[in-house]
C-alpha cells in the first residue's frame, strides 16, 4: 500500500465458487489492507453471544421455508427469526470493521449495509460460468454427497433468497456494484491486478 493511501471500504459479493476469497486475499496483499471473510463467524459469535456453530449454520444462505417465515410471519413484532438475529449481529460487525477504515469485506450484504449508514465503499461482484465453478467447488469439497452442479444451484438459490430478504434485490444485480468481473474468463490473478490498478488510480 502506498504511504498514507486511503481506500474506501472494499466489499466483495460473489457467486458460490467464483473465487471471492481468493480475490480478497490477493487484493489484500496488493493493497496492504486486511480482509474479512471466514473471520465473520468468530467475530459475530464473540460480539453477539451466538455460538460459532449457530452463526455458521445460518450464514448467508436462506432456505425457502426460512424466507417464507421472514417474509410473512416476521411482519409481527413478536417474531424474530434466527436469520434476523444473526444478520443484525453481522451487520453490527460490518459497520464496526468499516468504521476503522481500509479493509475488504467479503459477503454479508456489506455493500448495502454500508450504503445505508453512509460509509463510502467500492463494491465488487464476482461471477463465473458453471464449468469454472464446478472445478472450484471440487477443490473446496463442501458438497458432501451432492452432485456438484446440484450443490452449486442449491447454494445459489439459498444465497439469492438471503439477498432478497436483506438487500431487497437479486444477487448479481449490477446496480448494486461499481464493477462486475467474470473470474472464470479473466482469471483470479488478472482480476486482482485490474482491481488494484483501479483502486490505486
Amino acid at each position: 500500500m502506498a504511504e498514507g493511501k486511503k481506500y474506501p471500504v472494499i466489499t466483495i459479493s460473489r457467486l458460490y465458487a467464483a473465487g471471492g476469497r481468493s480475490v480478497a486475499k490477493g487484493l489484500s496483499e496488493k493493497l496492504g489492507i486486511e480482509y474479512y471473510d471466514k473471520d465473520f463467524v468468530s467475530l459475530t459469535a464473540k460480539s453477539s453471544g451466538f455460538s460459532e456453530e449457530e452463526v455458521r449454520r445460518v450464514g448467508e444462505d436462506m432456505s425457502s421455508g426460512a424466507w417464507f417465515l421472514n417474509s410473512f410471519v416476521n411482519t409481527t413484532s413478536l417474531y424474530t427469526s434466527a436469520h434476523d438475529a444473526v444478520f443484525k449481529a453481522e451487520r453490527d460487525v460490518v459497520i464496526e470493521l468499516a468504521a476503522k477504515g481500509n479493509c475488504i469485506i467479503v459477503g454479508r450484504g456489506a455493500n448495502v449495509i454500508l450504503r445505508e449508514v453512509g460509509i463510502p465503499t467500492f463494491d465488487i461482484f464476482l461471477y463465473a460460468d458453471m464449468e469454472h465453478r464446478v472445478k472450484r467447488a471440487a477443490e473446496l469439497g463442501q458438497n458432501g454427497n451432492i452432485v456438484l452442479e446440484k450443490y452449486i444451484a442449491k447454494v445459489d438459490r439459498y444465497r439469492n433468497l438471503y439477498h432478497k430478504a436483506y438487500e431487497g434485490s437479486d444477487i448479481g444485480d449490477y446496480r448494486n456494484y461499481n464493477i462486475c468481473l467474470d473470474t472464470g474468463r479473466i482469471g483470479i490473478d488478472r482480476c486482482v491486478d485490474l482491481l488494484a490498478d483501479i483502486l490505486n488510480s
